[in-house]
């Protein structure tokens, strides 16, 4: 009896253990070609990504070699120097007599220098600083006597821009320039009766009778008006004698040479004002005998600014390449 229950139990079938489901075969292959897409994708990304940035760095270390050559070109054994005289004559660092003045010296005492052009472009401004460049040109003329100095007036030299060109040997103009206004001004508004409409009452105090003078609140005081207006005809007569110094027996006797009036280029030639026409090049070429030119001017710092420049275009392409958050740069 108990061999057959012991046969009956080692004849009884094992039971069934559980197997992982079967995949079928397209579904398995279906996924390996979806990885293997993905995967792709991922790698041609990455190397676009990795291409533009090389293109980018490339690009950059390029321009700074081709710039550098730039730069390092040796100059002409013999050239024609030019500093630029352009905008209002001023305080402002670019157009002060200071600023100017150390561009010209510069431009005078470099070597190779065969003459130096100063390139007018400018309606004038303060008397002061016209007058300081002026006297300082000419100081530059009689240390640099070998080396000539001309000046080129472009689209306007009127007021203090021609103050400064009769420091000049000769000046040379377009026929379409502006030129002249030999003359001062001084500008100011009334608003008394302005106030008196609004009914608003003026109030100063000083210490000096005419420490308020001109006040543009207060009525006009016949004895500061004359102040004023010495003022005005003794720096006029300082510009007169200086155009007289500058231009000598070229002027003509135009009765309305001084008067603050302007003329064009062509007119200016006839009656002493200019000497004839020319531009940069064509005084360089002609007048000068150095056709090459070296430009003196005050030059913002262009290699920074190209540096910068390049930096954040470099920043912006990699943040706008970047996936996510996988990529900072600050």
């Amino acid at each position: 009896m108990k061999e057959s229950d012991n046969h009956q139990v080692s004849n009884a079938p094992s039971p069934i253990e559980a197997s992982p489901p079967k995949v079928a075969p397209v579904a398995s292959e279906q996924i390996l070609l979806t990885l293997l897409g993905e995967y792709r994708k991922d790698r041609i990304w990455r190397r676009w990504f990795r291409l533009g940035v090389g293109f980018v760095v490339i690009g950059t270390a390029t321009a700074l070699v081709f710039l550098s050559g730039l730069e390092g070109q040796a100059a002409p054994q013999t050239y024609t120097a030019v500093v630029e005289v352009s905008g209002v004559i001023g305080m402002d660092d670019d157009s002060s007599a200071s600023t100017l003045e150390a561009q010209f010296e510069k431009a005078f005492s470099a070597p190779g220098t065969q003459g130096v052009i100063a390139l007018i472009n400018s309606p004038g401004g303060s008397p002061v600083q016209s007058g300081q460049l002026h006297r300082a040109l000419r100081r530059l003329r009689s240390r640099y006597a070998e080396i000539p100095l001309y000046a080129v007036i472009t689209d306007m030299g009127a007021s203090g821009g021609y103050y400064v060109a009769v420091a000049a040997e000769r000046i040379f103009v377009d026929p379409a320039s502006i030129v002249g206004s030999i003359g001062v001004v001084i500008n100011s508004f009334g608003f008394v009766d302005s106030l008196k409409k609004l009914g608003v009452e003026r109030r100063v105090l000083t210490a000096g009778e005419h420490k308020a003078m001109f006040d543009p609140f207060a009525p006009v005081r016949p004895q500061e008006q004359g102040y004023l207006q010495v003022m005005l005809d003794t720096i006029h007569q300082q510009f007169i004698r200086a155009v007289k110094v500058g231009r000598g027996d070229r002027l003509s006797e135009d009765p309305e040479m001084f008067s603050g009036r302007v003329w064009t280029g062509e007119h200016a030639i006839s009656i002493g004002l200019a000497d004839g026409f020319g531009s940069v090049r064509e005084v360089a070429r002609d007048v000068v005998g150095a056709p090459e030119i070296i430009d003196f001017s005050a030059q913002p710092n262009w290699k920074l600014k190209l540096l910068d420049q390049l930096e954040l275009r470099i920043i912006s392409v990699l943040k706008a390449s970047a996936p996510g958050d996988g990529l900072r740069l600050y």
